[in-house]
């Protein structure tokens, strides 16, 4: 990578001391690991709404079916700033690729964010910050994901492939949407999409067929909704082992035998839970440096992002 991806991030996990108490909740997998791949650009809903640090603790009351953010003790409201603010930032944030937010927080829990009723009992936990819910239907492509949940390596691969396949459509889409774009695009992801989501990978395909006349906007927004979905689902080690023997297949005319079984061999072997998935996908990129093969070398599936995350050590 020659540029790192623009991804925001809620301030507090940068380190900066803009929580409620002064504090912050600094993630050094943000700032140590995924910062080598991602530019990270906090923000700070709260803070930039005007509230003070150290400030009262507040929380999200439902109120006659709106949600208004109160202070704890005192009950006094902060929505409208906070609102304003969100809706003041929210267009200036079209340049980024991700989002990673602070969990259970009341502008920025991306879910299970407490909701209290107006006696101030529990109404539920199934709530989403106030900043959150309005920048992920501002942005409905963009991958956003908590902090906390990055702690489960599947999530964070799946979250980590989504950014990078994202900024590949933006980019797409900055550059100009073609029918070669478009499909020049899905071939090159073909394999991830049939790793998520079977269904999807046979109804996307057949879609890009016609792109003529004034259809190409139509289908590109359909195409990337459908495919944006289908990289939230996870991938079982069947999915990801018929993929990879799927693409084991293209070097059929030109391994040996014996070399394509030593493949298939750990390919099986990952799909009984007994080596990560990076064992057989180094073994399928080595066949391709040996014998390359054009459309294999294309496929995103067999890198989708850097090594040196090390995620699919993991998975």
């Amino acid at each position: 990578m020659t540029t790192r991806i623009p991804v925001g991030i809620s301030a507090c996990l940068m380190g900066d001391n803009v929580r409620h108490d002064g504090g912050h909740k600094r993630s050094r997998y943000c700032t140590d690991v995924l910062s080598r791949s991602f530019e990270l650009q906090p923000q700070c809903p709260e803070v930039g709404a005007g509230l003070g640090t150290p400030r009262p603790a507040m929380h999200l009351v439902e109120c006659d079916d709106e949600l208004r953010l109160e202070e704890v003790r005192s009950g006094a409201e902060h929505s409208t700033a906070l609102k304003d603010w969100t809706h003041e930032t929210l267009p200036g944030l079209a340049h980024l690729r991700g989002f990673i937010l602070m969990q259970k927080s009341p502008s920025c829990g991306m879910e299970r964010v407490r909701i209290y009723n107006e006696a101030g009992h529990v109404q539920h936990r199934q709530g989403r910050g106030l900043f959150a819910a309005a920048l992920m239907e501002h942005y409905p492509l963009m991958p956003v994901e908590e902090a906390g949940r990055l702690n489960d390596d599947h999530l964070l691969e799946r979250f980590v492939q989504r950014v990078f396949v994202y900024d590949d459509w933006m980019r797409l889409r900055e550059a100009g949407l073609t029918p070669k774009a478009l499909i020049d695009f899905h071939t090159r992801h073909k394999f991830q999409l049939l790793a998520h989501c079977q269904r999807t990978y046979r109804e996307l395909g057949p879609l890009l067929s016609d792109l003529s006349g004034g259809r190409l906007e139509a289908v590109a927004e359909h195409y990337i909704s459908a495919f944006m979905a289908a990289l939230e689902r996870p991938v079982s080690r069947g999915a990801h082992a018929n993929a990879m023997l799927h693409l084991l297949g293209h070097f059929r005319d030109v391994m040996e035998d014996d070399q394509r079984r030593a493949v298939a061999e750990q390919v099986d072997a990952y799909q009984r839970g007994e080596v990560p998935l990076v064992v057989p996908m180094t073994l399928l990129r080595l066949a391709q440096r040996h014998h390359p093969r054009d459309y294999v070398g294309g496929q995103e599936y067999l890198q989708p992002y850097p090594d040196q995350l090390g995620l699919r050590n993991r998975v």
